[in-house]
C-alpha cells in the first residue's frame, strides 16, 4: 500500500504550522512540516513532532462523559453522543428560559477555525464570547490599534528581509511558530542583528547579538529611553514622520526626561549599550522589526510596553517596509472574494456584553472580550447572570489566576462544558465533557491567511478516530440541530467546504494538492509612500482620543514598579520549546524531554537562603505552598523567580492526573483583579512569593 499524504495544520500550540502527515495502512507513520510552504522546510518543533503521540493516548477522554458526584469528584457516566448532546442542550434551554439567550457564554483558544462556533452563539442570541487573549495578547491588540487603527494582525513579520530583531515580550526561540524561526534564522545568517530584552537568559537571548537583561517590571522605562535616544540624536526617520504622524510635538516634549542615563537607574541597563543599541536601529532602518509581544499580559502597564514599541517601529518607519512591518493584503486586496460566513446568517446580538467590552469599558475592541471579566459578571450577576458556560479547547483553571476562586465561581454555573481532546482541570470540574477528536483525526472548516501573500487553508483529517470522539464541526452541529439552528448542521464536511467557498471562484478539490490555495502570485507589497491608517486623521495618531476621553493617558508619566518585599521575590513564568502550557505536559513523548518544571533562582539569592541547584524549595504566597527543584542561575534578574507554565496538575485520571512541579497560577491570590485598565488583559506578574529551602527532600518527577 502507498503511503498516503495528507495536508494538515498543527494543533499542537496556536502556532498553527503548516504540516503533513503520512498515512500507511490507516496509521500516522510521519509528521512533517508541508513541504509546499517553503518557510516551513519540512519541518516541525518538537511538539509538532509528538503530535502522533497524542492521537495514541489511550489516557484522553475517549467518550463522552456526564458528571455523577460533586464537581471535581471524578465520577463520571460514560454515554453516547445523543445522550450527551440531549443533555447539553435540554439544560441550555432551561437556562435560556429562565434567565435569556444573554445567559451563555463561550471562552475557546482563539484561532482562524472560529466561524462555526460563534454563529452558533450568534444564532442562540448571545453576545457572550471571549477567547484566551485576556491571558495573552490583547495588550498588544489594544495598543496597536490605538496608534494606528490596524490591529496586530493587520501587519507581516517580515523576518526573512530584516536587518534587526527585537524581541523583548516574545521569546521566538521557544515559542516557536517554525516559519517565523526560519525566516528569522536565514536572516541572520545574512547579516541580521538580533536583541533581546528579557528578566532571564531565555533560548532566544543566547541566540542574540545584544541581550539586555531589565529590573522586572521596567520594561516601558527601557522603550522611552529609546525613544528619547530616537528623538533627541535625530536618528529617527524624518520624512516618514513628517507625512505619518499626528501629535509628534507631544511626543518630543513628553520624551524629554526619559534620557538612557535616567533609565539606567530603572532597567540597570548601561547607558552607552542602550545608545549604541539605539544606533544600530537606526542604522538598519526601516528593515527593523520590534516585535509587539506574544504574551503581553504581564504588568499593570503592559499596555504602555507594547504601544511604546509601536511608536519605536513608527519612528523607524517600520510600518509598509520591506523587511518590517509591511501591511498584509486580504482576498479582497488582491481581487478575490473571501469566504462566505456562517455568522452572517445571523444578525449580530443586541445585548450587551457581560464582560463590559464595548459599553462598560468603550475603549476595548469588542471581539473576543474579556475572559476575566465574564469571570467576574458570573461571580457578581452583573450586568446580568451568566449560568452556562462552554470551555471550548480552552482551560481557564489552569490558564487564570486564582483557580481556587474561579472554582467558586463555577459552582454558581448551571451548566459548565467542556470540549476537549485531553484532560484539563476544567473538564475534570466540568458537567459534561465533549470529547473532541485530536488534530490529526479531524478536519476543519476552510480558513483565511490574511499575509502578504494570502491565501485559504483548511486541516484535513489523517486517520479515522480511534475512539468515541468527534471533529468540532460535527459537535457543534448537533448541538446546532438541537437548539434549532439546523441550517448549521452538515452530514459531510465537503458540505460545510462549498458553502463557505461559494462565489470564490475555489472548489474543495483545489486543496488536494497542498493544503492550500493561493490567492495572489507572489508576496505583495504596499506603497510605503500611500499608506492609509484607519484613524480619524488617518495618520499614527501618538495621542489617541478615545483614551483621552475616558481619562486614560496616550502618553503615561512613568511610575517605578514595586520592588519585592523583604524575603519575598517577583514571580514570573513563561515557555518552553518542548511544551504548550497545560496543552502537552501529559504527551509521553513530550515528558521524556521535560517531565516537571524548575525555579530559576538567581545565584547570588539562593547563596544567601542556603539553596543550591538541584535542592527542593517550598514556593509560598497567601497560605499557598508546594515544594519545586531549584535551578540557581545568574541568568535571571535577582528580584524574580521563573518557572514554565502549565505543570503542577493534581487530577485522579490515569497517567494524566498527576503532573509533577508547580502551577504558577496558584500563587496568584486574587489575581483576576489585578489587571491593565488600558490594555484590557490580566497582569500575571504582579504577585511576590516567598521561597526557603524544604525541610525534606523530594524527587521532583514524583510531583
Amino acid at each position: 500500500m502507498a503511503v498516503k499524504k495528507v495536508y494538515t495544520i498543527c494543533g499542537m500550540c496556536t502556532g498553527r504550522c503548516p504540516a503533513m502527515a503520512e498515512v500507511e495502512y490507516g496509521r500516522i507513520v510521519n509528521l512533517s512540516g508541508n513541504p509546499h510552504v517553503a518557510a516551513m522546510g519540512n519541518i516541525l518543533c518538537p511538539r509538532g513532532l509528538a503530535g502522533k503521540a497524542l492521537v495514541e493516548d489511550r489516557h484522553r477522554p475517549r467518550k463522552p462523559m456526564i458528571r455523577q458526584g460533586a464537581r471535581g469528584e471524578g465520577k463520571w457516566r460514560f454515554v453516547d453522543w445523543d445522550e450527551a448532546l440531549d443533555v447539553v442542550a435540554d439544560r441550555l434551554k432551561a437556562t435560556i428560559a429562565h434567565h435569556g439567550p444573554r445567559t451563555l457564554a463561550l471562552s475557546d483558544r482563539g484561532g482562524p477555525f472560529r466561524d462555526l462556533h460563534r454563529a452558533l452563539l450568534r444564532g442562540i442570541g448571545t453576545p457572550n464570547y471571549c477567547n484566551h487573549d485576556a491571558s495573552c495578547a490583547r495588550n498588544v491588540q489594544h495598543a496597536a490599534l490605538s496608534l494606528t487603527g490596524l490591529g496586530r494582525k493587520d501587519v507581516a513579520y517580515d523576518f526573512r528581509h530584516a536587518r534587526h530583531v527585537v524581541l523583548q515580550f516574545r521569546n521566538i526561540f521557544e515559542s516557536i511558530n517554525v516559519p517565523e524561526v526560519t525566516d528569522l534564522l536565514a536572516a541572520m545568517q545574512e547579516g541580521c542583528k538580533l536583541t533581546v530584552i528579557d528578566i532571564r537568559v531565555n533560548i532566544s537571548s543566547t541566540k542574540a547579538d545584544n541581550f539586555f537583561m531589565v529590573r522586572p517590571g521596567s520594561d516601558y522605562a527601557f522603550n522611552l529611553a529609546v525613544i528619547h535616544e530616537l528623538i533627541h540624536q535625530r536618528l529617527y526617520d524624518a520624512p516618514y514622520v513628517e507625512r505619518y504622524f499626528k501629535d509628534f510635538d507631544q511626543l518630543e516634549r513628553f520624551i524629554q526626561p526619559y534620557s538612557p542615563e535616567w533609565a539606567a537607574a530603572e532597567t540597570g541597563v548601561d547607558p552607552e549599550r542602550l545608545r549604541a543599541f539605539v544606533r544600530q536601529l537606526a542604522e538598519a532602518a526601516p528593515a527593523v522589526i520590534w516585535h509587539p509581544g506574544w504574551m503581553t499580559a504581564r504588568y499593570r502597564t503592559s499596555f504602555y510596553v507594547c504601544r511604546s514599541i509601536y511608536i519605536i517601529n513608527a519612528l523607524l518607519g517600520t510600518y509598509g517596509a520591506k523587511g518590517g512591518l509591511p501591511l498584509v493584503n486580504k482576498p479582497g486586496d488582491v481581487g478575490r472574494k473571501g469566504l462566505k460566513k456562517f455568522m452572517d446568517l445571523y444578525p449580530a446580538p443586541e445585548e450587551k456584553r457581560a464582560d463590559g467590552v464595548g459599553w462598560r469599558y468603550p475603549h476595548f475592541e469588542k471581539g473576543p472580550g474579556l475572559a476575566h471579566l465574564l469571570f467576574k459578571a458570573m461571580e457578581t450577576d452583573d450586568p446580568y447572570p451568566v449560568k452556562a458556560y462552554i470551555a471550548y479547547r480552552h482551560d481557564p483553571l489552569m490558564g487564570f489566576p486564582d483557580p481556587d476562586r474561579l472554582k467558586k465561581i463555577f459552582d454558581r454555573l448551571d451548566l459548565l462544558v467542556s470540549v476537549t481532546f485531553s484532560w484539563s482541570d476544567t473538564a475534570w470540574y466540568s458537567d459534561v465533557v465533549l470529547p473532541l477528536s485530536p488534530y490529526l483525526e479531524r478536519e476543519s472548516i476552510i480558513a483565511t491567511k490574511n499575509a502578504l501573500q494570502p491565501y485559504f487553508f483548511l486541516r484535513q483529517r489523517a486517520v479515522d478516530p480511534r475512539y468515541d470522539t468527534l471533529a468540532d464541526w460535527q459537535i457543534i452541529g448537533g448541538l446546532a440541530k438541537r437548539l434549532g439552528l439546523p441550517e448549521l448542521d452538515y452530514e459531510r464536511i465537503e458540505d460545510i467546504w462549498r458553502f463557505q467557498l461559494d462565489g470564490t471562484g475555489v472548489t474543495p478539490e483545489d486543496f488536494e494538492a497542498t493544503g492550500m490555495v493561493q490567492l495572489a502570485p507572489a508576496a505583495m507589497y504596499r506603497d510605503r509612500d500611500a499608506l492609509k491608517f484607519k484613524t480619524p486623521s488617518g495618520k499614527i495618531e501618538i495621542i489617541n482620543e478615545r483614551l483621552e476621553n475616558i481619562g486614560i493617558a496616550s502618553l503615561p508619566p512613568y511610575a517605578s514598579p514595586p520592588r519585592p518585599p523583604e524575603g519575598t521575590f517577583r514571580l514570573t513564568f513563561g515557555r518552553t520549546a518542548f511544551h504548550t502550557q497545560g496543552h502537552t505536559v501529559t504527551n509521553p513523548v513530550l515528558c521524556e524531554l521535560m517531565s516537571h518544571n524548575c525555579l530559576w533562582i538567581n545565584a547570588g539569592a539562593a547563596r544567601k537562603l542556603g539553596i543550591a541547584e538541584g535542592d527542593m524549595v517550598t514556593v509560598s504566597q497567601n497560605g499557598q505552598s508546594g515544594t519545586i527543584c531549584a535551578k540557581v542561575t545568574d541568568g535571571i534578574h535577582p528580584e524574580a523567580v521563573f518557572m514554565c507554565h502549565g505543570f503542577g496538575r493534581r487530577l485522579r485520571v490515569g497517567v494524566q492526573g498527576k503532573v509533577p512541579g508547580l502551577a504558577d497560577n496558584r500563587f496568584m491570590k486574587n489575581g483576576m483583579d489585578i489587571w491593565d485598565p488600558a490594555g484590557g488583559a490580566v497582569a500575571y506578574q504582579e504577585h511576590f512569593v516567598t521561597v526557603s529551602k524544604a525541610l525534606f527532600m523530594e524527587d521532583p518527577q514524583a510531583g
